[in-house]
């Protein structure tokens, strides 16, 4: 092969590569990169690409190998990329940290907001995708201040970097929700940049082909029409494809053009390669214009001018194209030699262009500046003049690209040659006239009078609109994520009813999502309302049946609930779906625990953990289990794991706090159980637990007031008002404890336990009636506990202390 033809086969390659990864063709785009690699062996661009590719396959290890060379070095951005993922889920995240430290010259400053769209793509990571990356590899190497720096100032350069915020909950960080989801100045700029370049992208095909000249019809430019053209094309190419037909090629390969040209500029940030082919232009493009260039005789402007106003006068076009783009100026001869009657200048050969600039001259220069034979009447040029008047061509509202002479009464204007993009002119000298106002002219008689000019789109009241309408939709979507960032924030709190609240606000077609209703139902379970968290998680089912995520969490209020059918129904849903989910693992071993299989259910729990080492939720069941084989060493280790996985899982913490409490180390557990009420100072649960081991240490009133902070938060809680109904009558306060009584038999009235410690209650009030009606009550709802109940009962008229038989009916 040609040293000369390698670069563009390279380039071939990297558009076929990124044609299947467009595609997920991931097999494909695998096979054309190792090509690529054998061909630039020494490009991290194509080791970028390979790697890439190995990494959307799984195979982790082959993109670390190949993407190493480059990343260590910190020379391209993409290789030290995909190392840093792989070091990630590898484990090795000293290396992977590195790696975006040596390259951070190239990422600290990019941004690629609003650069990504259905034809435009940044394949480049910007600097909040690093930093959301370089937060999480932080997070492993259990630094976890520097991880929420990274997150933080991840979020603050795109607040839709939604993986960024969660990590930020779930480490309990102080979060302003307002700040982060609001409009700054660099999302109204892209809004702003966008809408021109869709107009500049807009306006290329009229500048670069003749069809997408409003003067001339698109249906009818047929190869007769464009006879000079067509003969030209066919000296030059050997063929009679109409020019038309390349035309049309490159006006549709313009918008690949723009986006092929913002993805070189992403490669160049990655890298220095040693050939200019990072990023080639596509292949239609590069030969069309291969083909155009050889056109050196194009036919004589006059002709391919008249031609067109003559297409024009039939009405054969109705494109109301946009203000075209002037194409630089053209060189012009210094002075030419011939002149017309009408003082125009006569045709000659040094005056001849391609006609790639002929189609890119304004369109006013083509209809008043044509040139005509020598042999041409007064009787042609007042034709032609009356078919400029038609089309509503004035003297003074073209603009000049140079300085030449002119007719009387028409001025050039050399200051205003450049772009003109979305009908925003540069007004400079005599440029005002362009704006001046023709509606009173529309109907005046006077022939010689210039009729006014065709109305065409006004991008200067389109332009602002359209830009309005995207920074009024992007405040719609920051307003959107804003309201579930703070319910999601209220949620990692633990404030579970704001969670709700703010949940069930959203408009109905977010609200009824899998994702918003699981949140719903979580929320529900953290308060321990099993039955609402069960029917929001069957929606969920019903909506997403195959959705695994959060399903540990609805076989957990299964097995709160002793649904044994549902629960054994839903793991056999969840393993036919996916046999290596520890999701699906989890269900099947709370479906064993709920059955008192406890040996089935701690097999099923540790394969949840084989196969997410960081699955905190599976070692929390495992500790668990330990505790009802009362393997309370095992217990300890299954909850420190936990803990390893996630620090803020305070169900592991309150398993350590429940071992101690078991080994009767009352101070250890009460360390354990605070530990876990930091995280989440809602739980009822968690605050009597404290009051519990707190009053085995002989501090009642301490812990009289940890159960009246725990019935405050849960009014419902049976279980807090009767430990604060029993802490009351060992401080001697029985009236008190007595109205806390009353609160818990209206609550659960079929508790046996309740109406043994009102029969005690009476009997310290001496009313023996109701204290003999009190027992009997525990006496039917409890039969095996009959001995207790009757020793009370006959001990009506004796004053001895019953604590420690009420321990025993605990």
């Amino acid at each position: 092969m040609a040293p000369t033809q390698q670069p563009h086969v390279a380039a071939q390659l990297r558009q076929l590569i990124y044609y299947h990864l467009d595609n997920n063709l991931l097999k494909n785009a695998l096979f054309l990169a190792s090509r690529l690699v054998a061909y630039e062996p020494r490009s991290p661009e194509a080791a970028y690409l390979l790697a890439s590719c190995q990494l959307q396959s799984g195979f982790l290890k082959a993109a670390w190998d190949t993407s190493r060379a480059a990343a260590v070095k910190g020379t391209h951005l993409g290789c030290s990329y995909i190392f840093a993922q792989s070091s990630l889920e590898l484990g090795r995240i000293v290396e992977g940290l590195t790696a975006l430290e040596m390259c951070k010259h190239l990422w600290q400053n990019r941004n690629t907001w609003g650069q990504h769209n259905e034809s435009r793509r940044q394949h480049l990571p910007d600097a909040a995708a690093i930093l959301c990356l370089k937060g999480k590899l932080w997070k492993a190497h259990k630094n976890l201040n520097q991880a929420v720096e990274c997150w933080a100032a991840s979020l603050k350069l795109n607040p839709f970097m939604w993986d960024a915020f969660t990590e930020l909950c779930d480490s309990g960080a102080k979060i302003s929700v307002p700040n982060i989801y609001k409009l700054n100045n660099e999302m109204v700029a892209a809004a702003h940049s966008a809408q021109q370049q869709s107009v500049r992208v807009e306006n290329v095909p009229a500048e670069k082909g003749a069809p997408s000249d409003p003067f001339v019809s698109t249906q009818k430019s047929s190869l007769q029409q464009q006879s000079g053209n067509s003969v030209l094309w066919e000296k030059l190419n050997g063929s009679k494809m109409s020019v038309n037909t390349v035309s049309t090629i490159l006006d549709e390969e313009g918008l690949a053009t723009s986006s092929t040209e913002a993805e070189a500029e992403g490669v160049l940030h990655g890298a220095p390669l040693n050939n200019q082919f990072h990023e080639p232009p596509p292949a239609p493009v590069r030969k069309a214009k291969a083909l155009t260039e050889t056109q050196t005789d194009p036919p004589p402007r006059w002709k391919s001018g008249s031609t067109r106003i003559r297409a024009k006068a039939k009405g054969s076009s109705d494109d109301s194209t946009t203000v075209l783009q002037d194409p630089p100026p053209q060189p012009l001869p210094a002075a030419p030699s011939k002149r017309t009657v009408s003082g125009q200048l006569a045709p000659t050969s040094s005056h001849a262009a391609p006609s790639s600039i002929a189609e890119g001259t304004r369109r006013s220069n083509r209809l008043l500046n044509t040139t005509r034979p020598p042999s041409a009447t007064s009787t042609a040029g007042s034709k032609i003049s009356s078919l400029a008047n038609t089309l509503g061509l004035r003297e003074g509202r073209d603009i000049r690209k140079a300085k030449a002479p002119a007719p009387k009464g028409r001025t050039a204007n050399t200051s205003t040659v450049g772009r003109v993009v979305s009908g925003n002119r540069t007004r400079t000298g005599s440029s005002d006239q362009m704006d001046v106002d023709t509606k009173e002219q529309k109907n005046m008689p006077n022939a010689n009078a210039a009729p006014p000019v065709p109305p065409l789109p006004n991008h200067k009241t389109r332009a602002p609109s359209t830009a309005d309408r995207e920074i009024e939709a992007l405040q719609t979507l920051l307003d959107l994520c804003g309201r579930i960032a703070s319910a999601q924030l209220c949620l990692s709190n633990y404030d579970c009813q704001t969670a709700i609240q703010v949940l069930n606000a959203l408009p109905s077609s977010q609200r009824e999502t899998p994702y918003v209703l699981s949140q719903i139902a979580k929320a529900y379970y953290e308060q321990a309302s099993y039955t609402e968290a069960e029917k929001f998680f069957i929606r969920v089912h019903q909506l997403a049946p195959n959705r695994l995520e959060d399903m540990e969490v609805y076989s957990t209020v299964l097995w709160h609930l002793k649904s044994e059918i549902e629960l054994a129904y839903l793991a056999h849903e969840l393993i036919e779906i996916d046999r290596l989910s520890p999701q699906a693992w989890c269900a099947i071993g709370n479906s064993f625990s709920l059955q008192r299989e406890h040996e089935q259910a701690l097999k099923c729990f540790k394969r949840s953990t084989q196969l997410d080492s960081q699955f905190a939720y599976g070692f929390t069941l495992q500790g668990h289990e330990y505790i009802a084989n009362e393997e309370y060493e095992k217990a300890l280790e299954a909850y420190r794991a936990a803990i390893a996985a996630d620090g803020r899982h305070y169900n592991a913490w309150y398993g350590l706090g429940k071992v101690y409490e078991k080994l009767g180390k009352w101070n250890i557990a009460e360390q354990h159980y605070r530990t876990a009420a930091r995280i989440n100072p809602t739980n009822a649960v968690l605050i009597c637990c404290i009051g519990l081991v707190l009053e085995k240490q002989k501090h009642p009133e301490d812990a009289l007031l940890m159960y009246t902070r725990a019935c405050s938060l849960a009014p419902q809680s049976a279980l807090s008002r009767f430990k604060k109904a029993r802490c009351l009558m060992s401080l001697g306060r029985p009236r008190e404890a007595l109205v806390e009584l009353m609160i818990l038999r209206d609550v659960v009235p079929d508790e046996a336990n309740v109406w043994f410690l009102m029969g005690r209650l009476y009997k310290t009030l001496r009313d023996k009636g109701n204290a003999v009606r009190a027992f009997t009550m525990a006496l039917n709802l409890d039969p095996k506990a009959a001995q207790f109940i009757k020793d009370a009962m006959e001990s009506l008229d004796d004053d001895d202390d019953d604590d420690d038989e009420d321990e025993d009916m605990e």
